[in-house]
């Protein structure tokens, strides 16, 4: 299962999904194949799909196979999978993980994603990601800020660039957005694993399937 997003979501992008993801699913567990190409308004390239500059990074940077993460800060299967999924890269040594905050679930969602973008100008991104993503209550405003000065965020600082940086911060969310929408994704977390859309919950063990086969895939 996964979080689902409010009733004030953005309409799909046209067709963006029907040409970039493929028909053939793998097994049973919902992992369907999806080829890396330019769409005619360029939403799903790989280079701004797997390789934005401006979206943080977690594993190995130099690593030999990218998964990338859409997932919002009040979605509790988000929160569940975090650990493990850490768990698996971690171990594996060779994943490139990309953080991409979707956020879905309502104005609070949004703020947190806003917020943990603007504390990556203080290189404090994966502090603030990791605080919110470790709670297993709702976030409020009050406790999001809460949590970021207990790790260790310059809320001074903070405000500043929320204000500073509001046009990039947005950008961001709305290239994330684009981007969730047109491989089809209806909830968090969702990924892309190698060339495998993979929209929801994994275990472990299927995370560490999935990752061998987009390691067979990458030969072929």
């Amino acid at each position: 299962m996964t979080g689902s997003r409010n009733s004030r979501g953005l309409v799909p992008t046209r067709r963006a999904a029907l040409t970039l993801i493929g028909a053939g699913a793998l097994a049973a567990s919902g992992i369907m194949s999806a080829r890396a190409a330019v769409d005619d308004d360029e939403v799903l390239t790989e280079a701004k799909v797997l390789r934005d500059p401006d979206v943080p990074v977690a594993g190995n940077p130099q690593g030999d196979i990218t998964i990338v993460e859409w997932s919002d800060y009040n979605c509790p299967y988000c929160r569940k999978l975090e650990p493990e999924l850490r768990q698996v890269v971690q171990d594996d040594g060779r994943v490139r993980l990309v953080l991409k905050d979707w956020p879905i679930l309502g104005p609070v969602s949004v703020t947190a994603a806003r917020i943990a973008l603007a504390a990556k100008f203080q290189d404090k991104y994966h502090q603030a990601h990791d605080a919110m993503m470790g709670v297993s209550s709702r976030l409020t405003e009050p406790r999001i800020n809460e949590l970021l000065a207990g790790a260790g965020v310059d809320m001074d600082r903070l405000k500043r660039d929320l204000t500073a940086r509001a046009k990039d911060i947005d950008a961001i969310l709305k290239r994330n957005n684009d981007q969730a929408e047109a491989f089809g994704f209806r909830g968090t977390p969702s990924f892309i694993v190698g060339k495998f859309r993979v929209p929801g919950v994994l275990t472990m063990t299927e995370f560490e399937q999935v990752i061998a086969d987009a390691r067979k895939a990458k030969m072929n």
